[in-house]
């Protein structure tokens, strides 16, 4: 492997600036190097759908048919703050200048991908047919994935590009999650001179979250209201107050259970203070569960020893693209490529595990299981 062009790729990569449905340019910068080594590239249309400036990227590279196909994918966009983003290296480690995110999430994916086949052209290593899915709007919901056009992927089983943590992270088990929108609609009156004839939409909304089980409700489920808006002056009875909230959980039925419970406590409290609720409830993603057997995961075990790094399997907290591939039926683990502090001004990622993390890579498209 060269570390200086790959250290050099993935600078030059988080400096195309590609917040969520803005990747337009980072989508161009990857269907040249894709089509330069060698892959048919095509973009689907979730671009169209989901409002953005590009589709997903989908590359195939052909390899020895009677090995399985592998699918590697990671995803184009970053959060905010990720325009004008500036790389620097201290001490072995690659930060941004403190004003933005870095975009090691997902860029280091991305390079760790790019170059790993690059590697393998390089050497003649053989392999089985690879697919790369390069996705759009990741961090606003999974919407590249969701929209992916599914019928262009043949892939026997997926690698998703997108955790942090220790090289050999292999994520085998991740929740479903509910999004749970909720409108509590009370009386408007004057808070002076009629409050009797109001019905306060904060306190019944104060009343019902008092009363709901948030935070950590089990090892496998969490549930979290994280937005409220509501009230318009301090004499007026509020009449709406708009609550935007969560559940998941690695077990489905522990997910309907903590929904519904979220659900009847809202009804709950408006039927008591005869206000009126309205909820709505969208399924974002849903869990999957691998097994140590599955051809994946034994492949992601094989390919960390073969590279000196000790595999480790564990569940997450939360979802990724991994998860919608493993809705469709392409059995798809996530694994780390080393980024750190993601979201923040303060994401890094340190040189030796960017580079382990393609080596990393180069094993788990080389290696055959027995």
């Amino acid at each position: 492997m060269d570390k200086e062009r790959i250290v050099n790729n993935f600078m030059e990569l988080v400096k195309i600036d590609s917040i969520s449905k803005e990747e337009g340019n980072v989508a161009k910068h990857l269907k040249k190097v894709l089509e330069e080594l060698g892959l048919e590239v095509v973009e689907d249309n979730a671009g169209d759908i989901v409002g953005g400036e590009t589709g997903n990227l989908i590359a195939k590279l052909a390899g020895d048919d009677s090995r399985p196909t592998i699918m590697l994918s990671a995803h184009m966009d970053t959060v905010t703050p990720g325009k004008g983003i500036e790389p620097v290296i201290e001490d072995g480690v690659i930060y941004s200048k403190g004003d933005t995110i870095l975009g090691s999430d997902d860029k280091a994916g991305i390079i760790s991908i790019l170059e790993a086949i690059r590697v393998i052209k390089e050497n003649d290593m053989d392999h089985g047919n690879i697919e790369v899915v390069f996705t759009i709007c990741e961090e606003v919901g999974l919407l590249g994935a969701k929209n992916l056009s599914h019928n262009l992927i043949d892939a026997d089983y997926g690698v998703a590009f997108d955790s942090g943590g220790d090289i050999g992270s292999i994520i085998v088990q991740a929740p479903a999650q509910d999004k749970i929108n909720v409108k509590v609609i009370g009386k408007a009156a004057h808070a002076g001179m009629n409050p009797s004839a109001g019905i306060n939409a904060i306190k019944v909304a104060s009343v019902a979250l008092s009363n709901m089980k948030l935070g950590q409700i089990d090892d496998e489920t969490t549930a979290n209201i994280g937005v409220i808006k509501g009230g318009k002056a301090t004499n007026i009875v509020p009449d709406l107050v708009e609550l935007e909230g969560e559940s998941r959980s690695l077990d489905v039925k522990k997910l309907d259970k903590q929904t519904k419970h979220m659900c009847n406590i809202f009804k709950k409290a408006a039927k008591k203070y005869k206000a009126k609720v309205e909820i709505d409830v969208d399924r974002m993603y849903p869990a999957y569960d691998l097994s140590r057997n599955d051809p994946v995961v034994e492949l992601a075990i094989k390919a960390a020893k073969k590279v000196g790094v000790k595999p480790v399997l564990m569940p997450t907290g939360g979802g990724s693209d991994a998860n919608i591939f493993n809705g469709k039926g392409i059995p798809t683990i996530n694994t780390s490529v080393g980024m750190n502090d993601v979201h923040t001004t303060g994401e890094n990622i340190k040189v030796d595990d960017l580079l382990k993390a393609v080596e990393y890579t180069v094993a788990l498209i080389t290696e055959k299981l027995n």
